[in-house]
């Protein structure tokens, strides 16, 4: 995968890229794959074992000319194995295709946003009967009798790398018209998994050795009847195409700074979106978002600037000491619609390999070629500044990092002290770098410069 970068030219703007939960915008239609995460994925494990019949329709058994012995429970969890992609709000989505006229009796710790034609059922009706069922997580504060362990968070999930201990959600689902045995249960099809910002692609369900559940006292397991697995892959292809962040430089030993590109997420002067901004000093500025907020809670509503993009990174080169160099790196949301919780950003820099300190940020190195070790995850520290607020006097998070000069590699030429690469995540797509220019000219030969934000 060809991640979005260009090469600075005498010194011109180093290229930046930043993915808000982003990931970058060039690719090809067969791509799913992310070269600083190439094992990451989501993983659905969907556990079947028996259901008790009497549970859900007394002591016959059959009701409404359906065999209730055809009628099985799974467990259905989801896995975020990636390294620093989160599933935000509004929350994963969740389909597939049933083999055969399978129903859905009863939902537990999610539900499907359609019922379809149950017309055909008489008395107690199933949650759906939808062939291609669509499947979303409850929201926080459903009731308890409603849940089970890891579900009931609005969809949003975290990264395995940054939190490992939310990054999963799971429901419970039973299935009627299923089959009584493993040979005549047939395994879903084509299931797809959406998520805001990047897409994602699913392979086939396959076979795996059944899984087993540990009771809460711990003194006994129960095992699966029959365990399949999906595995989703982020996918450039399907990616947002359209940058949501963008980067601005600077340095010490020059005054001017690169902005972001002019109309990077969009023009204030679009006319096929109009009022998409907001002048921060207007006086009705509370009323405008209290009432886009009635329509789409989601749809960003940026502070008018000449970017127009939710969220900037700005990288400046601070200090240079004798045996150290510092940087300042400040993150800056112009969203009035969201506050972005456990955000984090990636950093590809040459120098990650002598990062000596970082304040008020947490650290985590992404090396997933071993012997490399350029690419930093850094996210907030937890009640400090893992919640960037949104636009306005409180709607950034910054920090400071100090790097241990290499004497046989480190330069300021051809901005060399830029980030090679930047991923941010909050929103997923891509962020886009400054344009070449003539601002910071320097005697030496190119170098590549990269940077996302998530």
């Amino acid at each position: 995968m060809e991640l979005c970068s260009r090469s600075l030219m005498t010194f011109t703007t180093p290229t930046i890229l930043l993915l808000f939960l982003l990931s970058c915008s060039t690719f090809t239609s067969t791509e799913a794959y992310d070269a600083l995460d190439p094992n990451g994925n989501i993983t659905i494990k969907m556990g079947r074992y028996q259901l008790d019949a009497r549970r859900l329709c007394g002591k016959n058994s059959t009701h409404n000319n359906v065999k209730l012995s055809n009628v099985f429970d799974a467990v259905v969890t989801i896995f975020n194995f990636q390294q620093y992609r989160h599933i935000q709000a509004p929350g994963w989505t969740l389909g597939w295709t049933w083999a055969k006229k399978e129903v859905i009796w009863n939902m537990m710790g999610a539900q499907t946003t359609e019922q379809g034609d149950c017309s055909k059922f008489k008395g107690n009706i199933p949650h759906c009967c939808k062939k291609d069922p669509t499947v979303v997580d409850l929201l926080p504060g459903t009731p308890y009798n409603q849940q089970i362990a890891n579900c009931c968070k609005g969809g949003v999930i975290s990264s395995w790398g940054q939190d490992p201990a939310n990054a999963a959600g799971s429901f419970q689902v039973s299935v009627g018209a299923a089959g009584t045995t493993n040979k005549t249960v047939r395994v879903p099809r084509n299931f797809t998994l959406k998520a805001p910002g990047p897409g994602y692609t699913c392979g086939p369900a396959k076979i795996v050795k059944p899984t087993k559940y540990v009771t809460k006292d711990g003194r006994r397991v129960t095992q699966a009847m029959m365990t399949w697995n999906v595995t989703c892959t982020y996918s450039q292809f399907l990616a947002q195409k359209t940058p949501t962040c963008c980067v601005s430089l600077s340095s010490f030993y020059n005054d001017t700074i690169v902005p972001c590109p002019t109309c990077t997420c969009g023009c204030q002067t679009n006319l096929t979106q109009p009022g998409s901004c907001v002048n921060p000093d207007s006086p009705y500025l509370a009323s405008v978002v209290s009432e886009q907020e009635k329509h789409n809670a989601y749809a960003p509503l940026v502070q008018c600037t000449s970017h127009m993009c939710p969220i900037r990174v700005h990288w400046h080169v601070k200090l240079n000491y004798k045996d150290y160099w510092r940087v300042k790196v400040t993150i800056t949301n112009f969203n009035y619609r969201m506050n972005y919780t456990q955000w984090n950003l990636v950093v590809q820099h040459p120098n990650f390999d002598n990062l000596t300190q970082l304040f008020s940020f947490n650290y985590k190195p992404l090396n997933p070629y071993q012997n490399i070790n350029d690419t930093a995850m850094l996210w907030g520290v937890q009640f400090y500044n893992d919640l960037l607020m949104q636009a306005g006097p409180l709607g950034n998070v910054q920090s400071e990092l100090l790097f241990q000069k290499d004497k046989s590699t480190f330069t300021f030429e051809k901005g060399w002290g830029f980030q090679e690469e930047s991923i941010s995540t909050v929103i997923t797509v891509s962020c886009r770098l400054p344009m070449h220019t003539h601002i910071y000219q320097m005697p030496v030969q190119s170098k590549t410069s990269r940077c996302f934000f998530y």
